[in-house]
């Protein structure tokens, strides 16, 4: 007896092979490949490619754990932006899975067996970008089955045309339309004929034109839904009714026949004698959206010979339970026209239908891109913990709405990747493209750290006691910042700044120093900017008494940009170190360049671990990283945002520990966005107060050092929040992790900036008081005095100046009392809700003076509820000086000039450290008139604690 065993039923999506269709998988994650189910996929059901694509990617990443642990590996080894991480995890799942389909790509002798990767979704308008980021991932994956991704879009396919020529294979994505479909195959092949003539094997190209389904029914469907509910007519609700669910499939069908005509042309022919295989159609977007339809029905009616269906899952599962294949393709083609036909005469636009498809298509697909990278930016978040600063922020509802309306708005034009790409038109349109180097110098810095280790142990060699860095703004605030969070750092010099032409301050420098072991750091980005020029003639001339002239050179280093007039001179010195700039960074931006680094280096910072710690908001702020997630641009919207509602006024508060990075973000602040009537006034060092004397002017900032917190700070801030007052709150694990706060609000001033509507980076009204300065200095060295003034009051040794515009409004103001209290009275009640004071101080910046200067403008703030400003001079005027002249009118300063006790004769000039220092006041007060502020000059004898006082006691009367 013969026992016959009954035969198995053949898998239906084995079966589609025997009608010339390759069935391919829309999906991909890491357990899919590592615990062998793509491989049993391919064994069972004949699977014969993949695709992939940023929605599969980011559901694979962000819904499961399968990268979690490569990730915490990765972060725990180097820290990398998100963009990077997901490149990393992508190739490796695209190199994995290309190699297990390499045996189908030989066996069907490169027709199958590919797995496809897709090039950004933000360049789908880019030509020239698509370009170069498909070559980058050909080569990133390096496998002859791989195919890059590209959208048909307008700049899509002159880009897919090019990567052929060049032996690129390409996965044509996001079509629709049969007409776009004829301009895609006629890329592909004009691509090939331009690869054959440069003697390229055309044999070697794989290209598919990936032609979506089912979500053309989807939208055609609601169209006609639509009708149907306004229509009576019997027969047009019959002709509607027929169309449900039919359209995607007939626009199909049609689009293979453009396809069998457009292989069967002479054109093709040439290329096909010598190798070229056809670019087949690829059945995209095949799982069924609507219940009422099969679930199998974009199979089943799209098979057909030399095509591709790539299904998901879900789609590959029910097909391969109870599909039906047969060759459906090429059946009831005049219906498939009469589909359309009835279409257009039912006053529904396919075309109109087709292009809505495509902008929806990149969108979805730029989402899922941001979800995507909003997920492994999380997950390194989480990884990383207290090495990255943290920002949390309170706003009022009204304010928070707005925050988030903008931060949609960078997130869904691009504004981010235009920042990263030197976009000048996210600006003004003028230069900006020029300024944005500090983009990339953390990683060029540490690519190239050897000259600052070097210098370090040049330092620690030669056993110097000091090193004084003679510079302005820019070249000076990082390097304080460094000095009072770092201090003294064991066998290395103690770091000192000289900020300032106010001979006291430079004497007491001066006798801190032992000059003949004492390095000079001489600091000047232009090279030609009057201070750190003259203290340098000062300096040296001391030096070289000293040591001689041969050897005073060996004391000194200059940081200067290429080409430089300081450059000159130090090269004529022969100085012992020259160190450049970089020439697209400008001064209030180069904190992480030479200009910071190189004093931090010399003071004895690890500049190396202080840099890569940098590195971790560099990555933070990537163009990859979405809006919301981006802690530089989440910083900059509430800034900039705010500030065109009025609140204007940055009050930034620091742990004592790193109080001095208000003094740097002044400069950032204020330089960059005051200007045109516009910007962020920051106020630094304000003594904390009540809730009560604060107005809906400004905004806080509280950047907390967690190691060395101070209570009061904490419990002040607090009260703030619970006032209703917005609150942006900075914690900073590590004083080395200071660096990544250079770089946060850099991003942020640049971010807000462009909210604002200004150029972040020119400084338009701090040249217009040097101009001044110069004339007066010139004037000095001729007449051998400076121009004389008359006071309008001279009371208790204090003298009062101004012009004669604010003169007038002040005699009028004060009225009968015509006091030195009366005039000080009628300037502090110009002060108006929204206004600020600012006190700018051309006197010895000492613990003494402070102290005084910081009761005045307490005094003021409680009195008047306006926020208040104090600036040293000239010092200021490389920082603040910006915003006060060019920012918002809304300022009412107190100059505090005095008689110098003593004074100091600049080197080769006719002039004193004395005589520049009232200039430089006296070209500041001018161009502060000039721009019809509200100002009044105080001026102090030479005791000027007892002046300051005097002006502390008038000013607590008065008020």
């Amino acid at each position: 007896m013969v026992t016959l065993q009954a035969s198995q039923p053949k898998n239906p999506l084995q079966s589609l092979q025997s009608y010339g269709q390759s069935v391919w998988l829309d999906y991909i994650r890491r357990s899919l490949i590592s615990s062998g189910e793509l491989q049993h996929l391919i064994d069972k059901d004949g699977l014969r490619g993949v695709t992939s694509n940023p929605s599969i990617f980011e559901k694979a990443i962000a819904g499961s754990t399968d990268y979690d642990s490569a990730l915490s590996t990765i972060e725990q080894s180097h820290d990398r932006d998100a963009m990077s991480l997901y490149e990393t995890f992508a190739i490796a799942d695209i190199q994995a899975t290309a190699d297990l389909l390499r045996p189908i790509y030989e066996q069907t002798d490169r027709r199958d067996g590919y797995i496809s990767l897709e090039v950004s979704p933000y360049l789908a308008d880019d030509t020239q970008q698509t370009i170069s980021e498909a070559r980058r991932l050909w080569q990133a994956v390096d496998r002859p089955n791989l195919m890059v991704k590209v959208p048909a879009t307008p700049a899509g396919i002159p880009a897919i045309q090019q990567l052929i020529s060049e032996g690129i294979n390409v996965n044509v994505t996001l079509l629709f339309a049969q007409d776009v479909y004829e301009q895609v195959a006629n890329a592909f092949i004009t691509g090939l004929e331009l690869l054959a003539a440069k003697g390229g094997d055309i044999s070697c190209i794989a290209s598919v034109a990936s032609f979506f389904v089912s979500r053309i029914d989807n939208t055609v469907d609601n169209l006609i839904t639509a009708q149907l509910k306004t229509t009576a007519d019997a027969a047009q609700r019959d002709v509607l009714k027929g169309l449900l669910g039919n359209v995607a499939i007939a626009n199909a069908k049609l689009a293979y026949q453009r396809y069998q005509t457009i292989y069967q042309s002479n054109r093709w022919q040439k290329l096909s004698s010598q190798g070229a295989q056809t670019q087949r159609l690829l059945w995209a977007s095949t799982g069924t959206k609507n219940p009422q339809y099969s679930d199998v029905r974009y199979v089943e009616e799209l098979i057909g010979s030399d095509t591709v269906n790539t299904v998901p899952p879900a789609t590959l599962s029910v097909f391969r339970t109870h599909g039906q294949p047969r060759s459906s393709l090429t059946e009831s083609l005049d219906e498939a026209r009469s589909t359309l036909a009835n279409l257009q005469q039912a006053g529904i636009s396919l075309q109109q239908v087709t292009d809505q498809l495509l902008a929806e298509g990149l969108q979805l697909f730029r989402n899922a891109f941001d979800q995507l990278l909003s997920a492994v930016e999380e997950k390194r978040t989480a990884i990383l913990g207290n090495k990255l600063n943290s920002l949390t922020y309170k706003l009022p509802e009204p304010l928070n709405k707005a925050v988030q309306a903008s931060l949609d708005d960078w997130q869904q034009n691009g504004k981010i990747r235009r920042l990263w790409a030197r976009d000048a038109t996210l600006w003004t349109g003028t230069d900006e493209n020029k300024w944005l180097g500090w983009l990339g110098i953390t990683e060029d810095q540490l690519a190239h750290i050897d000259h600052l280790k070097q210098l370090a142990q040049d330092v620690q060699d030669l056993e110097f006691t000091h090193v004084l860095l003679l510079g302005m703004g820019g070249s000076s605030l990082c390097p304080e910042v460094m000095k009072l969070t770092f201090g003294n750092k064991q066998g290395f010099p103690e770091l000192l700044v000289l900020d300032s032409t106010d001979p006291a301050q430079i004497k007491a420098i001066e006798r801190q120093i032992d000059l003949t072991r004492t390095l000079f750091i001489v600091s000047s980005k232009s090279g030609s900017t009057l201070e750190p020029n003259i203290f340098k003639q000062y300096f040296f001339d001391q030096v070289q008494k000293l040591l001689g002239a041969e050897s005073a050179g060996n004391r000194f280093i200059a940081v200067t940009d290429p080409g430089s007039k300081l450059q000159h001179i130090a090269e004529g010195d022969d100085f012992r170190h020259l160190f450049f700039g970089v020439p697209s960074i400008g001064g209030r931006y180069s904190a992480l360049s030479n200009f910071g680094m190189v004093p931090a280096a010399a003071m004895g910072v690890d500049v190396a671990k202080f840099l890569d710690t940098a590195e971790v908001m560099v990555h933070s702020c990537a163009p990859s990283v979405p809006a919301k997630e981006n802690p530089g641009v989440v910083l900059g919207n509430i800034l900039g945002v705010l500030a065109n509602q009025g609140r204007d006024k940055v009050t930034l508060i620091a742990s004592p520990g790193i109080a001095d990075l208000g003094a740097w973000l002044e400069q950032l602040l204020a330089e960059s966005t005051g200007k045109e009537g516009k910007g962020l006034i920051p106020v630094d060092q304000e003594p904390l107060g009540n809730p009560s004397v604060y107005g809906d002017d400004r905004i806080f900032a509280y950047i907390r050092l967690e190691s060395a917190a101070d209570s009061a700070q904490d419990a002040a801030v607090t009260a703030l929040e619970q006032a209703g007052q917005p609150v942006v709150r900075i914690s900073i694990a590590d004083p080395y992790q200071i660096g990544q706060e250079f770089f946060r609000w850099e991003i942020a001033t640049a971010v807000a900036s462009s909210i604002m509507g200004i150029n972040a980076f020119n400084q338009p009204d701090v040249e217009a008081s040097k101009i001044v300065t110069h004339q007066l200095t010139t004037e000095y060295e001729k007449s051998g005095t400076l121009p004389s003034e008359t006071p309008i009051v001279i009371e208790a040794g204090i003298q009062l100046f101004t012009d004669s515009k604010n003169a007038a409004a002040l005699f009028k103001a004060a009225g009968t009392d015509q006091s030195l209290g009366g005039y000080l009275r009628a300037h502090l009640n110009r002060l108006q809700q929204g206004d600020y004071c600012a006190l700018l101080a051309y006197i010895d910046r000492n613990d003494a003076h402070q102290i005084q200067l910081q009761i005045i403008r307490e005094t003021i703030r409680d009195a008047k509820k306006v926020a208040t400003c104090l600036g040293f001079g000239p010092r200021f005027l490389h920082s603040t000086g910006q915003a006060y002249k060019g920012g918002p009118n809304s300022g009412v300063f107190l100059q505090i000039t005095c008689d110098d006790a003593t004074d100091i004769l600049v080197p080769q000039q006719k002039y004193t450290f004395g005589v520049v220092k009232a200039a430089q006041a006296r070209g500041d007060f001018q161009v502060l008139a000039d721009r019809d502020r509200r100002a009044l000059r105080i001026h102090l004898s030479k005791d000027v604690q007892a002046g300051l006082a005097t002006l502390q006691t008038i000013i607590e009367q008065i008020l």
